[in-house]
């Protein structure tokens, strides 16, 4: 029963986020940032966690709070299902090529959060979202879910490719941290004894 719903509302968004970690990578994905939600849909779909967010944010000024807010909500979602991580892998990584862009990432589901991110992206905007906002997702993501999060680009010169590799790397090398350990199924992975 890995599963979350998360209720965040601040004077800037609102958003519901319901996932489940033994999923298929069902998605209903609606942010009213239609990049934003193809992201969020390869998060889903390459990693096997259902996902459904809905954020309603304040895009008359821009995407910041509702992208930023999203990964807050769905950080918080992925601790609340991962539980007291008895089980589970912990680590996952991916080097994953999309056309020109290969991406690698690393991860931990340490509780300890932090980001390298080196992606890089060579244009401010893909169509109207603005590329720094993959960065911040990432970022509200990994603190808030308790990752280290280690994202590189390796190669890539088209913004969306580098963008998409690195959504899809980071639900890959998820996947792999969440699943269950068979050998290990019913421990800890940490020699502290708690995660």
């Amino acid at each position: 029963m890995r599963k979350a719903s998360i209720s965040r509302k601040t004077a800037e968004t609102e958003i519901e986020v319901e996932i489940d970690l033994d999923g298929t990578g069902r998605y209903d994905n609606q942010t009213g940032i239609g990049f934003f939600d193809h992201m969020l849909d390869q998060l889903s779909r390459h990693s096997l966690i259902d996902m459904n967010v809905r954020t309603k944010g304040d895009l008359h000024i821009d995407d910041h709070h509702s992208v930023e807010d999203t990964g807050i909500a769905l950080g918080q979602a992925l601790v609340q299902a991962l539980g007291d991580k008895t089980g589970i892998n912990r680590y996952g990584e991916c080097h994953l090529a999309m056309d020109d862009a290969q991406v690698r990432c690393a991860l931990d589901l340490s509780g300890r959060p932090y980001l390298i991110c080196n992606l890089d992206l060579p244009t401010p905007k893909i169509g109207t979202f603005d590329t720094e906002l993959v960065r911040e997702f990432f970022q509200a993501l990994a603190t808030h879910g308790g990752i280290t999060l280690h994202i590189d680009r390796l190669h890539g010169f088209n913004s969306h490719h580098i963008a998409e590799a690195a959504f899809k790397a980071v639900a890959r090398a998820l996947r792999m941290a969440v699943e269950t350990d068979p050998r290990k199924a019913d421990a800890i992975p940490s020699t502290k004894g708690a995660l």
